[in-house]
Formats: C-alpha cells, sequence, structure tokens
C-alpha cells in the first residue's frame, strides 16, 4: 500500500489515527502493530507469513540472547554469539534466497553457457515488498541485544511495533533498534500535538512524491525508452532520474517520518541536502543516511575500518559499498553502481581530495555530474541500456543539430510544467547545504518560530494539490520499493 495512495489516504490512515486518539495512550504499540501487519498484508499478500515467521525468530533469538547473557555463558550454541551467529545467518538466509538466488541462478548459466555448456535452469521468485528494509532491522535487534546496547523485548507487540511499524517498514528509513527502543517503551505523549507536529511533515512529502517525482518520472521514462537517444536526450533522461528519485525517495522518507511524529515516535533523519555535497564522500553523508550508518554500525567498523591501516581500509570501504550495491537490488548494474561509488570514495581518500577546502562551486559541480552519472547506471534496465545512454552522453554523434536536439518523444510527451521542474534540478546543487525543509518544518535546526510557521504554511498549503493529484490516480509507486 502506498502512501499517496488513496486507499491510505482516504481510510487506512484516517482509521489508525481515530483509533490512536480513542483508546488510552497506554494501547499505542499494539495499534501500530495491528495495523502494520494490515497495511503489509494489503501490497504483501502471502508474504505477510515471511514477515511473520522472521518476527517471531528474531523475537525469540533476542530473549534467548538476553537469557544467555545473564547467565554468563560463553561457548557452545547456547551462548550469545551461538545464538547471534544462527539468528544473522538465518536473516541473511533469508534475504539470499527470495532477493538473490534468481540472480545467482542466472549468473550461472550464463557462464556455463559462455564455457559451452547447455546451461542451467534458472530460478524465479517474486519478491517479498521490503524485504532489505525489514531484514536489517531484524539484525539491527539481535546485534544490539547481543552488544547489550539496548536489552531485549519482552512485550512481543512491543517488538512487532519495531519491525513492522508501518511508517517505515516498506521504505525506510532504516530504525536501528538502540535509535528506538526507549521511545517504544515510554508511551506518554501528547497526541493532538504530535499530530500538529507530524502532518506539515507528512503533507511536505506527499507533495514532493506526487507532484515532483512523478512529473519527472514522465520526463526520465521517454528518454531511457529511446532506442537511440542524442547527447542532449541522455543529459536530459539522467537529470530527470537524478531529480526522481531524490524527491521520490526524500518525499517518502519525510512522510515516515511525519507519520512517525503522529504516534510520538522520532524516526532518524535519511537526507541532508545530498545535491549540495562538494565530494562523493559528502554525499554518502547526506544521501540515505540511515543505510550509510547501519552499514558502519554493522559491518564496516566490525570489519575494522580505518584502524587497519591504509590497504584495510581501502578493503573494508570496497566490501562495503559492494554490499550498498547490492542491497539496492539483485543485477549488475546495482553491483557496478556500489564498486563506482566505492571506487570514488577510495580514490577520494588516497588523493585528499575529500579535505580540500575553497573552490566549492566547483567541487559541488563536480560531484554533481558524477553522481548523475552514476544514477544512469543504477536506473538503466541492464548494461546494454546503460552503456547506451552513458555512451550518449560522454561522447556525442556529432555536432550537428540532429545530434545534439531532443528526441522527438520527449519534445511531444513532456508537458510545460516538467521542463521547469527539470530545470530546478541542477538549481539544488546551488543551495545552501545547511538548508534541509523538513528540519525547518519539524522546528529541529534552531530556526525562529516564524520561519518554521512559514515553512508549515507552505507545507500545508501545497499538500490539497498533491492529494487531488493522488486521487486521480496521478501518482506511481515509490522507487525504492521495489527494494
Amino acid at each position: 500500500m502506498s502512501f499517496a495512495a488513496p486507499l491510505f489516504l482516504w481510510y487506512f490512515l484516517p482509521a489508525v489515527l481515530l483509533a490512536h486518539w480513542i483508546l488510552p495512550v497506554r494501547f499505542r504499540n499494539a495499534i501500530i502493530a495491528v495495523f502494520s501487519i494490515a497495511f503489509y498484508a494489503v501490497g504483501g499478500k502471502e508474504f505477510v507469513l515471511l514477515l511473520l515467521t522472521m518476527m517471531v525468530v528474531n523475537y525469540a533469538a533476542g530473549l534467548a540472547i538476553g537469557r544467555a547473557r545473564a547467565a554468563d555463558r560463553t561457548r557452545g550454541l547456547t551462548s550469545p554469539k551461538g545464538i547471534l551467529v544462527a539468528t544473522v545467518a538465518g536473516d541473511l538466509a533469508v534475504l539470499a534466497i527470495w532477493k538473490y538466488l534468481g540472480f545467482a541462478s542466472v549468473a550461472i548459466d550464463q557462464l556455463g553457457r559462455a564455457l559451452g555448456g547447455s546451461g542451467s535452469p534458472v530460478i524465479e521468485l517474486a519478491l517479498p515488498i521490503g524485504i532489505s528494509f525489514f531484514t536489517f532491522h531484524h539484525l539491527s535487534y539481535v546485534v544490539d541485544v547481543y552488544r547489550g546496547t539496548r536489552t531485549p523485548m519482552r512485550n512481543p507487540l512491543t517488538f512487532a511495533t519495531y519491525i513492522a511499524m508501518f511508517p517505515q517498514l516498506i521504505a525506510g528509513p532504516i530504525v536501528r533498534y538502540h535509535e528506538i527502543a526507549d521511545q517504544l517503551r515510554n508511551q506518554h505523549h501528547d497526541r493532538w500535538g504530535d499530530f500538529v507536529e507530524g502532518f506539515p511533515r507528512f503533507a511536505w512529502g506527499l507533495f514532493k512524491k506526487v507532484v515532483i517525482a512523478d512529473s519527472l518520472a514522465t520526463v526520465a521514462d521517454t528518454a531511457f525508452a529511446t532506442s537511440d537517444p542524442t547527447f542532449t536526450t541522455a543529459w536530459v533522461g539522467a537529470l530527470a532520474y537524478t531529480g526522481q528519485i531524490y524527491f521520490d525517495f526524500s518525499g517518502y522518507s519525510d512522510m515516515a517520518i511525519g507519520l512517525g511524529m503522529m504516534f510520538g515516535l522520532r524516526l532518524p533523519e535519511n537526507f541532508r541536502r545530498p545535491y549540495s555535497a562538494d565530494s562523493v564522500t559528502d554525499f554518502w553523508r547526506r544521501w540515505h543516511m540511515s543505510l550509510s550508518r547501519w552499514f558502519r554500525d554493522y559491518l564496516y567498523i566490525p570489519l575494522g575500518g580505518n584502524r587497519g591501516g591504509r590497504t584495510a581500509t581501502y578493503r573494508n570501504l570496497s566490501i562495503v559499498f559492494l554490499a550498498t550495491g547490492l542491497w539496492h537490488g539483485a543485477a549488475w548494474t546495482f553491483v557496478l553502481w556500489g564498486a563506482y561509488h566505492g571506487a570514488l570514495l577510495i580514490f577520494e581518500r588516497a588523493t585528499g581530495l575529500a579535505k580540500v577546502e575553497g573552490y566549492v562551486v566547483v567541487r559541488r559541480a563536480v560531484t554533481f555530474v558524477l553522481v548523475v552519472f552514476g544514477w544512469v547506471l543504477f536506473r538503466a534496465a541492464d548494461l546494454d541500456e546503460f552503456t547506451k545512454m552513458a555512451g550518449a552522453m560522454l561522447v556525442p554523434d556529432g555536432l550537428t543539430l540532429p545530434a545534439l536536439g531532443l528526441a522527438p518523444e520527449l519534445l511531444t510527451s513532456t508537458a510545460p510544467h516538467e521542463w521547469v521542474l527539470l530545470a530546478v534540478v541542477p538549481m539544488l546543487v546551488l543551495l545552501p547545504g545547511t538548508f534541509v525543509m523538513g528540519r525547518v518544518i519539524d522546528g529541529l535546526d534552531g530556526t525562529s518560530p516564524r520561519r518554521q510557521l512559514t515553512a508549515r504554511l507552505v507545507a500545508l498549503c501545497s499538500s490539497p494539490y498533491a492529494a487531488l493529484a493522488a486521487v486521480a490516480g496521478g501518482f506511481s509507486p515509490f522507487l525504492y520499493f521495489q527494494f
């Protein structure tokens, strides 16, 4: 179920809010847990059984780790480490089977044929919606309990609220257990005040998704579908997708954070003006920050981080970004996209470019171009499509008007307002890197009450148009639903 769908906006959300307001505040977690399972069942259908099974296993594992820690067991399968290893292996096995088994079978088949064999069976499995996100939440839970960062949840409904919380279940932000454990246990909050605070953030995210991202999607889809794109068509498509994925995913994150606020829960920020970054290293401090923090805490640092010297650091960065690419999807394009960003980070670290000061406009422009080029690889359906688009972007087929002009499909299918929105995308580079609209709406960046009020009014005034567009069917699924 999409946050921008009429079913969610006009039926599901009012129903869960009404239950939250009518019932005593101590029932908050139970309400969220029950409605969240229903929310997933609508979109995930039979895969809700997979989600519930993983929840039962990890809930029991958390309790077992807690008991083993209290008993001071140090060895064997019943030790905290033994239980952790078994649980993590099980969670990763589920993710590997449902998300990567098909990709692996295709790769094995292609390799066999390349070596002169007859090939092998190709496995096709439907991808459970949001599996990457709720798997990472389960892993965070058992690891945090094992580390003693937080105690295990005793109440199964409280645990279900953390894992299945509908604001972040499908596409994040990825909430590490230790970030929200205390909030889940503390159910004393101002319900009306929470709604007043959270709704403008939700409305702002809805506007970003329905009005901006979905408009840019039309331009991007048309450009990428062009059989022989010109230099200009390829760059227009790349810029359109650059804007689409940012406003789509950050819009979802704003909506999720706003929904969390309505129930008295503070979810972590996920974006901080990423296209204002002055290096690729800085970009990853601003883009999908909850994923970056997760990989830092549960993969990069356990691998040794930057403590083992330059070679070990580069190795760890490579592993993390290959994992980042694979996390996004089971395809060679995602693997290469992760390797591309990992290579850029290693280059910046090796040369010291990430710490260079001055020339801010130039550094931002170069970073933006590198990120845009990476998004072409991320968006491409396969390596052939990437080669087609990248070739047109890098090597214009002559300097004549036909070679540099726009494809006729773009000229006939793109509305005037979509061209205006497209022109705004490169201008994001020029905005102050510290100005984040969501944090202004929330009043978390120390802005004056007047500025905060203005931002909230902008969000609220834009929401009716976005809601009407959603009712008219002018929305598409969030891009990160596929991950």
